[in-house]
Parts: C-alpha cells; structure tokens; sequence
C-alpha cells in the first residue's frame, strides 16, 4: 500500500479494501510510524465506527476476518486481491479466494509448486510469458526477484554452466527475538538478533521455474543476519565461456544505466547495508566485490532491499496484469461490438482499478 502511495499510483490502483486480524488502531499506527522506513509521507486517519481508513481522505475499509471465506469480496468490487499473509501456497488453499469472490489473486510469496499457481512472474524479466486471463499470479519471492535479472542478463552474455547462490538474508518475522518453541525448522527457533543462523531456501526451484534453460545448474542455501532490512546474494557462477571481472562489470553496469534502470542498480562505493534500505531496485550490483576466479568463474555480490524493492514490483506487477486484463477486454468487446457478432455487449471501463 505504501508503495502504491510514493509511487504516485493511488489514482490508478486504488486501494478499497484491507484484510488485517490486527485491531484499526494498530494498522494506522504502523502505517504512521515505521522503524525501517520511517514515518508514512502522507496524513493517516480512522473511521472508528465505519471501520475506515484514511489515506490523504481515501477511505479504505478495514476487515479482521482469519479466512478467505470471511471477506466479502464481491461487496468491494474489486479487480485483484494481493495475498501477503504468506500463509497460502497450495492451489487448493489459493483457490478458496477465488471461490470467495477474488477475481484474480496476486501472491507475495512462490506456489508451493509450479503448478499450484496460474503462472510465475518476475517483473521486468518474465511478464510477457503469462496469459492475462488467468486467476493465480504469484510475483515469486524478494530473493527471486533479485537473483533473476542478474543470471538472465550473465547467461545471454557468457552462458552459466552453474551457479552457487548464498543469500545473506535480514531477520524475518518467522523468527524469534528471543529463542522460542513456534518453528519444526530448529534453526528458527533461535533468537533472530544473537546468532547467523543458516535455513532452508527454495531459491533454486524458484529460478528454474523462471529460467528453465538453468535447470540443475543452481545451488542456492540461504543465511540469516541480525539486521532488520536489506540482503544480499553472493554468487559464484561458472560460465560457459571467458569473462573477465572488467567485462561483467561493464555489462551490468549498462545495463543498471539502460534497459535495466528500474530493476538494477549499481555502485562501485564502498557501501554497508543500511545504505540501500528504502531502494526500490530488485538488485544493486557491488561492482567493487567482483572477481574473476579464473577464465570462466567468477564471484559476484548484489544487494537488495527485501521489503521495499520487493514492494515495487509487486505494485508494478499488479498495474501490469490489470492494463493487459483492461486491454483483453476491450477487444473482446470490439469483437462483441462488430457487426458479424450474434449479439452486442458495451464496452466498459473502469476510471481506476481497485
């Protein structure tokens, strides 16, 4: 939502709606006051007894139901309903949004397997190969998104023979300030801010889906850091042909300054970091880190935001999906509306989708 609001959007994806168990009060102020991205740059108020939130005057009316089956969707008239409970993964558990009343359904997190969604999308590389007329989108996951560009643009260039992936991962809400008995995961029972804790990834099954053309040439183990925001991925790539530290860099960095602006970013400073919390980029290339092991292995580290860029391609996404829906519709319509057409149906459209 928030990144809806600081991308200028809000007139064209309009937030009508929020499922939150939490109570009114706590939603707004969280919304006012973020300790990682700070205060909300905009005026945050409630309804209390309408169960409304204000957003610079937008209401968005507030539900607290814990199933989908709770939420009256079609009340709302909406377009897309964006899932980021983490709690669904499976077609059987996705689909009770759509038999609820959910038109489409975009996920925030991978599908427990490939085919327990409609399609997977990472935006920016893999948009154009899902049929908008589906109902289950997922957008992958922060990691995906940030890994995805980057061995794209490497194996068009030098051809990946294999990739070892280690994302170093800020602490997450699955884990405990203190140590705890909540997670069958052991290592998440640990406390999230005294110890590196390494964990399961499925992050090479993700990029498979995507590049299929890397089938079994992925590795991926994940760790995670007592930070509270950004990561990072330390690659170690074998390729296919000669690339020097010089050529990689050089390729990344046009692409971070050309068709890749909005997706990868690029530095060669000497950073940490907190520098790039809040950065909406998928990947931030540390040009400084690159190395060439020998001819063909090199060893790469890019940053990322894991909630802000995530964030945005979720938003760009979910514009995305509803513009092709828009655009399909309108030429079915046409279509409908020709003279060879058994019967005539107008032609609507929306001033904002919701």
């Amino acid at each position: 939502m928030r990144a809806i609001h600081e991308a200028g959007l809000a007139d064209q994806l309009c937030v009508v709606a929020i499922n939150e168990p939490a109570t009114l009060d706590s939603i707004a102020y969280l919304t006012r006051f973020d300790s990682t991205h700070g205060r909300f740059p905009g005026e945050v108020n409630i309804i209390a007894d309408e169960n409304v939130l204000l957003l610079d005057g937008r209401p968005i009316t507030v539900s607290h139901a814990h199933t989908p089956e709770e939420v009256d969707w079609h009340s709302y008239g909406i377009d897309l309903v964006v899932e980021c409970s983490g709690r669904y993964a499976e077609r059987a558990q996705l689909q009770r949004f759509i038999s609820a009343g959910c038109p489409r359904l975009l996920l925030s997190n991978p599908g427990a397997h490939a085919h327990d969604v409609d399609a997977t999308v990472v935006y920016g590389i893999t948009q154009d190969n899902f049929d908008p007329q589906i109902r289950l989108l997922s957008a992958a996951s922060c990691t995906t998104n940030a890994a995805v560009p980057v061995l794209s643009l490497l194996h068009q260039a030098f051809g990946i023979e294999h990739a070892l992936l280690t994302t170093l991962h800020s602490a997450m809400n699955d884990q405990p300030l203190i140590d705890g008995y909540h997670h069958p995961d052991l290592a998440r029972t640990r406390s999230a801010m005294q110890s590196i804790i390494p964990v399961s990834t499925g992050l090479a099954r993700g990029i498979e889906r995507l590049l299929p053309e890397l089938k079994n040439r992925v590795t991926a183990k994940a760790i995670r850091v007592p930070t509270h925001n950004v990561s990072a991925i330390d690659m170690v790539l074998s390729f296919q042909k000669d690339a020097s530290a010089e050529q990689i860099n050089a390729l990344l960095r046009e692409a971070a300054s050309g068709a890749f602006a909005r997706l990868i970013g690029w530095t060669n400073a000497p950073h940490a970091s907190i520098d790039f919390n809040h950065d909406a980029h998928s990947a931030i290339i540390d040009g400084s880190q690159t190395r060439a092991c020998e001819p063909r292995m090199a060893n790469l580290f890019v940053w990322f935001d894991n909630e802000w860029g995530f964030a945005s391609r979720m938003v760009e996404l979910a514009r995305y999906w509803l513009e092709k829906t828009s655009l399909a519709a309108s030429i079915v319509a046409a279509i409908s509306a020709s003279p060879c057409a058994e019967e005539t149906k107008p032609a609507s459209k929306a001033e904002g989708a919701k």
